[in-house]
């Protein structure tokens, strides 16, 4: 009867250690996703001022 206890403790354990990787891996995706969007924003943001910057000025 002792090694069903073990067994039970070893399976809980096992499901638990799944579910935490699985919590992981959708942290990194979310973490990837938030990454690529500031990044994507930054760019953005970089060809707005290139474009201001290649701009001609008015100076006479």
């Amino acid at each position: 009867m002792g090694i069903w206890l073990e067994l039970g403790i070893f399976g809980l354990v096992f499901v638990f250690a799944f579910w935490q990787m699985h919590d992981v891996r959708k942290a990194q995706e979310q973490t990837r996703q938030q990454r690529a969007r500031e990044k994507a924003s930054h760019e953005a943001t970089g060809q707005a001022t290139d474009q201001a910057d290649d701009a001609p000025s008015k100076k006479t």
